[in-house]
């Protein structure tokens, strides 16, 4: 079967070692995770985690039977591609001279990304948005000189009304 990328959501009881024992499952199972976005909800008893994982369908569904087993997991559903919302923050420090800011400044306004710091021997630069509009980017500024950089990894909501938040026996469960 082909491997592709799948986006996991799941709502999670906020509270100490629920992270870790949803990562070990994946360490247990030999599931590789591709990204990991967790934080607290608007409620203070649970946290949302966005997983991205590369696998078949047959494998991505054991591991959404596998997480729906844990304790800690309130409720977890994969995510279509088109017909959710997805974002992910980049931030990358790359070498600057002060005559390249111009041509920097030109680059961030192209891609709608953010100019956050800026020192005598280098530039941060801040970019949100889908995953491949980030990889472009880094693939422009990346003759400047790539210093460092971070990637929050991937956040994705459910377009429309649905939500994964839509639990019937929500006060019963947390």
């Amino acid at each position: 079967m082909k491997e592709t990328q799948h986006i996991i959501s799941a709502l999670v009881a906020n509270k100490s070692g629920a992270l870790t024992r949803i990562s070990g499952l994946f360490a247990r199972r030999g599931y590789n995770i591709d990204s990991l976005s967790v934080c607290a909800t608007d409620s203070a008893k649970l946290s949302r985690m966005t997983i991205t994982t590369t696998a078949d369908e047959s494998t991505v569904q054991q591991i959404i039977k596998q997480l729906d087993k844990l304790y800690d997991v309130i409720k977890v559903t994969e995510l279509s591609k088109n017909t959710s919302v997805t974002r992910e923050l980049l931030m990358v420090k790359i070498v600057t001279e002060p005559k390249q800011r111009p041509e920097i400044e030109a680059t961030c306004n192209m891609y709608k990304a953010k100019l956050i710091d800026v020192s005598p021997d280098s530039t941060i630069l801040e970019l949100t948005g889908e995953p491949n509009k980030l990889d472009g980017f880094l693939n422009v500024v990346r003759d400047y000189g790539i210093i460092e950089l971070t990637r929050t990894g991937m956040s994705a909501l459910q377009r429309g009304k649905g939500s994964i938040n839509d639990l019937t026996d929500y006060n019963e469960t947390v």
